[in-house]
């Protein structure tokens, strides 16, 4: 190690390497409670979503809710017929269109998260050679500089 300057890493990186990126099982964890009943509370919340969220509930919604239109329709009502497309329809339908969104732009940002820890670690290597480099110049400027030293006197 050059005499002209002592490199410390950064406290950071050390903890990267040891965690890794970000999982969901930590959000998990900070959300629900380490624990068993957050645990549970989690996985059955994820399979909900993930059952719910899925094109093919929307369709098997928009059928559900296209049972009870011909009564809402027949009474002529304004308001009941509001009701029904506000409070029957689009509520049923749109939530899992909604979450079929939501996992779609999860996937992009989980996507782009990755890209950025990649980005990160690939500088850190990179700053790594750099000072490995700078190390190296620095012991030839001391060879360099001792053979000036040597010569003047």
């Amino acid at each position: 190690m050059s005499q002209i300057f002592d490199y410390i890493p950064h406290p950071h990186a050390e903890k990267r390497k040891e965690t890794g990126p970000p999982k969901v099982a930590a959000a998990v964890a900070q959300i629900h409670g380490p624990g068993l009943v957050g645990r549970v509370n989690a996985k059955v919340g994820l399979k909900v979503t993930v059952i719910v969220g899925t094109m093919w509930c929307a369709y098997l919604f928009t059928l559900l809710a296209l049972v009870s239109a011909p009564s809402a329709f027949k009474t002529g009502d304004s308001i009941i017929i509001v009701a029904w497309i506000a409070q029957t329809f689009l509520q049923l339908v749109l939530l899992p269109i909604i979450i079929v969104g939501q996992n779609v732009q999860a996937v992009a940002a989980d996507a782009r998260a990755q890209a950025t820890y990649d980005d990160a670690a690939a500088v850190l290597e990179e700053a790594k050679q750099i000072q490995a480099h700078l190390e190296a110049q620095d012991a030839v400027i001391e060879k360099i500089l001792a053979g000036v030293t040597t010569r003047e006197t």
